[in-house]
């Protein structure tokens, strides 16, 4: 039996906002305008060199033992093995390098699935795999989905751990001070979204929007079945009109 929830925590890529036209090159070249030290007179086809083997290890942590590396460790560790310095804070050369390699786009209607949730006071919160952190994160919500109330915004970089790893899950609902029964989890991912938030006792929502060409999500072939309860809708109005329905 669907319960109505108490609150629903939401993934982050192509469940609330998007990120098209991504363009890592865009981003150094925006990085490159605060640099205060560059001893070894680097070009951007330097740094890009630098931070493509870098990133590659990163992703083979990723791939191997599922854990995140902070995109700005892996930034800090390119740059300054060539002597580059910046202006900037940490979380600067996050916003910085993140807005200018795609602004971001929000999915249809989470804007209105959000102003709903906050009409009916159905607390909000995000749980995210993601090489930014969770202020970056806040950052690119409140400036595309100013109408959000998340309580909070769990990066998996912040944590090392992530998605489906069930802890994620357990730290959102000792954040939230929840019994796994009370809240939904929604994402666009079967293995990590579907199966995670089930794994933790969570109800979770298999989100399928439709997205422009570029910007399909990628789904993993599922071999597993799945067994259990859960929602799929492909349009934030199918959540509005679940919930209205739910006593």
């Amino acid at each position: 039996m669907v319960v109505k929830p108490q609150m629903i925590i939401f993934d982050y890529g192509h469940t609330l906002l998007y990120e098209p036209n991504w363009n890592v090159e865009r981003g150094n070249r925006e990085l490159l305008k605060y640099v205060t030290k560059n001893p070894k007179n680097c070009s951007l086809a330097d740094i890009q060199k630098e931070i493509d083997i870098v990133f590659y290890e990163i992703n083979n942590v990723r791939k191997s033992f599922n854990y995140d590396i902070p995109c700005v460790t892996g930034q800090r560790l390119a740059y300054e093995h060539l002597g580059i310095e910046f202006s900037l804070t940490p979380l600067e050369q996050e916003i910085v390098f993140w807005s200018a390699a795609t602004p971001g786009a929000i999915t249809k209607n989470a804007d209105v699935l959000l102003d709903y949730l906050n009409r009916k006071n159905i607390r909000s919160a995000v749980i995210s795999n993601n090489g930014w952190s969770g202020e970056a994160l806040q950052e690119r919500f409140d400036r595309l989905l100013p109408n959000n109330k998340f309580e909070f915004i769990i990066s998996s970089s912040d944590y090392m751990i992530r998605k489906p790893d069930k802890r994620i899950f357990e730290i959102a609902l000792n954040k939230a001070n929840l019994k796994p029964s009370q809240v939904w989890y929604c994402g666009d991912s079967i293995d990590t979204d579907v199966y995670g938030a089930h794994n933790a006792g969570i109800f979770p929502v298999f989100y399928q929007g439709v997205f422009p060409t570029e910007d399909q999500p990628k789904q993993k072939p599922n071999k597993n079945i799945i067994d259990f309860d859960y929602l799929k809708i492909g349009d934030w109005l199918e959540m509005v009109d679940i919930l209205n329905n739910l006593t």
